[in-house]
């Protein structure tokens, strides 16, 4: 989205959470300026912390604003949305959210209340937020993404550039479930599929027994807790096993990306679960659940991915369907739309010294993994 906007003359500053994800995911913020906020998700128990964090990220959003104030402020998902979109209201600012699952999260239903306009990626989302105008624009893909070359991809990871990749990742934390369950069908992916080659993203915690794994079974292997250039493992792989999160969706479509689909089944309204199902129906991946995922239907089910021309091709042809590649251009243009019929903000933007629109994006990452 900051891409987006920027092409179109804004300049975007971008408002995360502290968490250590979503520092990592900030290499690819180019030349948007970033701020922290120290507002944390509502848990169980947690009112005290929740509302603490929620009203010091309240204040410093305000004390932001006052020093320059936004023309716009989109919501990407997440309580870290909440603070921003009230203080650029109070000062005017067009607000705006995209909601990225299939099942709309606490704070965007709350906060679709008050926003101008809400974008949604799976169509069954729309009828769950109460905004003024709710518009299906598909979910945002990063540009770098785009127009990989396997063997290079390959090459640049340290793997043979001819031959079959699996990735394997949990989510932004990892996940130690899916670790397991590849772990544990190692052995006969050696036997059947000695060529393959894997990418596993293991997160912080499973690192180094995972690598022993696969160095035990002399498997070609690049074991990393956390990838920054995530584009490099995207476009390397043959096939995946992965959580369901939006964003990984989002960019398994955008390379007709076949993968086996393990939601993470303590997601928030079991979103990861309806993310995958909506993909699943319409052939775009395969769903195993968690509790479900034996040693022998993940083997049955990466052979068919790598094996099956006919598999591949009708999956191909299903997640070319939930590509949307201008999605963050539908989106900056209906904000930027929306703006030109705002001519006090006009005004404001215009008669500020030395500045251009400023358009604040805010949203943290993906829901933590185990």
């Amino acid at each position: 989205m900051a891409e987006a906007l920027r092409a179109r003359g804004g300049s975007v500053l971008l408002l995360v959470s502290s968490k250590e994800v979503d520092r990592q995911a900030l290499s690819g913020a180019g030349e948007a300026e970033v701020a922290v906020l120290p507002a944390v998700g509502l848990e169980r128990g947690g009112w005290g912390r929740f509302l603490r964090g929620f009203w010091r990220s309240l204040v410093q959003s305000r004390a932001l604003f006052r020093e320059r104030a936004p023309s716009a402020v989109l919501a990407m998902g997440g309580f870290t949305g909440g603070p921003p979109i009230l203080a650029g209201r109070h000062l005017g600012a067009a607000t705006y959210l995209h909601e990225a699952n299939a099942v709309a999260g606490r704070a965007n239903r709350w906060l679709a209340r008050v926003v101008d306009r809400a974008f949604v990626h799976f169509p069954e989302a729309a009828s769950q937020l109460r905004a003024r105008e709710v518009l299906l624009t598909g979910m945002p893909v990063r540009s770098s993404l785009l127009g990989l070359d396997p063997a290079a991809c390959r090459q640049t990871l340290g793997l043979d550039s001819e031959r079959a990749v699996l990735l394997v990742a949990g989510g932004s934390q990892g996940a130690r479930a899916i670790n397991e369950a590849v772990v544990r069908v190692l052995p006969a992916l050696a036997l059947v599929e000695p060529e393959l080659q894997f990418v596993h993203l293991t997160g912080p915690h499973d690192v180094e027994w995972v690598r022993q794994a696969y160095a035990a079974r002399q498997r070609r292997a690049v074991v990393v807790p956390f990838l920054t250039r995530m584009e490099l493992a995207l476009g390397a792989a043959t096939a995946a096993i992965s959580r369901a999160g939006a964003s990984a969706l989002a960019e398994f479509a955008a390379l007709r990306l076949p993968a086996i689909l393990i939601p993470f089944p303590a997601a928030a309204d079991n979103h990861q679960f309806h993310n995958a199902r909506a993909f699943e129906v319409s052939g775009a991946a395969r769903l195993q659940l968690q509790a479900e995922a034996t040693p022998e239907q993940l083997l049955w089910a990466v052979r068919d991915l790598l094996r099956t021309a006919s598999t591949r091709q009708t999956m191909s042809a299903a997640l070319g369907r939930w590509h949307r590649p201008d999605a963050a251009d539908r989106i900056a243009e209906a904000m930027l739309l929306s703006l030109s019929d705002r001519p006090v903000l006009a005004a404001l933007s215009a008669s500020a010294p030395g500045r251009s629109t400023r358009l604040v994006s805010v949203g943290g990452a993906g829901p933590q993994s185990s």
